[in-house]
């Protein structure tokens, strides 16, 4: 089977632009659908269960985003040797990487999945989560992480195909597991009216049937020739990978915990203005839905440039995909600034003054943040540029950043202009971590066109 059947494809040749475009654009799909049975989750509970289980959604997000996030930066942190394996088309060492990463990946699941049932309703309390949502907030988390083996299965099969040039797949899965959740949504929920558990458990349902397309499909893949050896990694290769995949995911639990402190923030506001927030957070991944497709065609690119020696390609291709970044933010910012209010209605239900309330909190913070949004792909941009090449400490070091500034922003503001300073901690934290990664990705790349020229 050839390599085009198979969908993997070589991104050291050819037009960069082109190549980030058509890379990103699979993802983009596969973000919107992605982002579709997000938006269909919380409408069905918002407007079918009502606007606490929409609080309660949105005070479980945080704390949800944290243990799901660490486990995709994992399997993204080793994609990025993956990747630089196949540019270099050394097939016996990717294969080796991706037995690895599997051993860590299911070793990680177990103590993640143990931890998070552990420790989720003292994270709740701790983050002043009003007693009149706590049971629902629990109710969800707990189906939730209960997924959680499934979900790195999925986000270690998915970074395989994308390192390997294929974001096809991981487009056609994320399509089929939108259709199975909205489907299981309307039963669960709005048939069964099982609530909040129904749509926890929808979710789950429709990630396990991604995860078995994309295995499947990594299982087509002629050049990755598995053997059990692989599956027991030699402490050289697994130190190469936790060296790239812990700093990644330590900068998502960085990024996590400052979240968690504007949503303890946040909860100190009362039942209508969780409800608004969640609403705008819940379009959140529709304002950074190119921003991540651009960055795993970012990493890829770069990955596989820099493991066959072409830095003058990687800087060509950064050029294009920064003005690329930049243009789309600008259009998805202005679409959320005209059109947020009709998006907003979809989540907000509950008396005429309930949604009022709630819609003014909602479309002021989307406002804040689509004007910021080109900041947030700069970020994206320079920080994915950094993994590509190997380095993930910086960008682990922009979640300290973020940390700092959305914490700052939080905490403080907020005394001076009173909740509306809530807004402003989010566009906060991506200023502060954009500025650190294109410093650095700048800097990284001097030094190694200057290395290049001296040998």
């Amino acid at each position: 089977m050839t390599e085009k059947t198979q969908r993997i494809r070589s991104m050291t040749e050819g037009s960069p632009t082109r190549l980030i475009i058509t890379f990103a654009l699979p993802l983009m799909l596969g973000n919107v659908f992605q982002q579709l049975y997000t938006v269909v989750d919380t409408a069905v509970v918002g407007q079918v269960v009502g606007v606490q289980a929409l609080a309660a959604v949105g005070a479980a997000d945080w704390l949800n985003w944290l243990v799901l996030s660490v486990m995709q930066g994992l399997a993204q942190g080793f994609s990025i040797l993956m990747a630089q394996y196949f540019g270099a088309k050394d097939y016996r060492q990717l294969s080796r990487s991706i037995g690895a990463s599997v051993t860590l990946c299911v070793i990680a699941a177990v103590l993640m999945l143990t931890a998070s049932q552990l420790a989720a309703e003292p994270v709740l309390r701790l983050l002043n989560t009003p007693e009149g949502i706590l049971g629902d907030s629990l109710l969800y988390l707990r189906i939730i992480f209960g997924g959680i083996p499934i979900i790195t299965a999925y986000n270690l099969l998915a970074s395989i195909l994308r390192a390997l040039g294929d974001s096809k797949t991981p487009l056609y899965a994320v399509v089929v597991a939108t259709v199975v959740n909205i489907a299981l949504d309307l039963l669960f929920v709005m048939g069964f009216h099982w609530g909040i558990g129904g749509a926890a458990a929808a979710t789950v349902i429709a990630q396990a049937v991604s995860t078995v397309y994309c295995y499947f499909n990594v299982r087509r893949i002629t050049v990755i020739q598995l053997k059990g050896e692989d599956l027991k990694p030699a402490p050289a290769m697994t130190a190469t990978l936790l060296r790239l995949g812990f700093p990644v995911a330590l900068q998502n639990a960085i990024i996590s915990v400052g979240g968690m402190v504007v949503q303890s923030v946040v909860n100190r506001f009362g039942m209508l203005f969780i409800a608004g927030f969640t609403a705008t957070n819940k379009l959140y991944g529709l304002l950074e839905i190119a921003a991540t497709s651009y960055g795993y065609a970012v990493t890829s690119f770069v990955g596989q440039n820099l493991g066959g020696g072409l830095l003058g390609r990687i800087q060509k291709g950064m050029r294009s995909a920064a003005v690329i970044a930049l243009i789309t933010s600008a259009v998805i910012g202005g679409a959320m600034l005209v059109f947020g209010r009709t998006f907003l209605g979809l989540f907000i239900s509950g008396t005429p003054q309930e949604v009022a309330a709630s819609m003014d909190i909602a479309y002021r913070y989307l406002a804040v943040m689509s004007i910021g949004l080109p900041v947030l792909y700069m970020l994206h941009i320079y920080r994915s540029a950094l993994m590509g090449l190997g380095d993930t400490v910086i960008p682990m070091a922009s979640g300290f950043a973020e940390l700092v500034m959305r914490v700052g922003i939080a905490l403080l503001l907020p005394l001076a202009i009173g909740q509306d300073g809530i807004y402003y901690a989010e566009v906060g934290a991506w200023a502060g971590a954009a500025a650190l990664l294109t410093a650095s990705y700048f800097v990284r790349m001097g030094r190694l066109t200057q290395r290049a020229k001296k040998t």
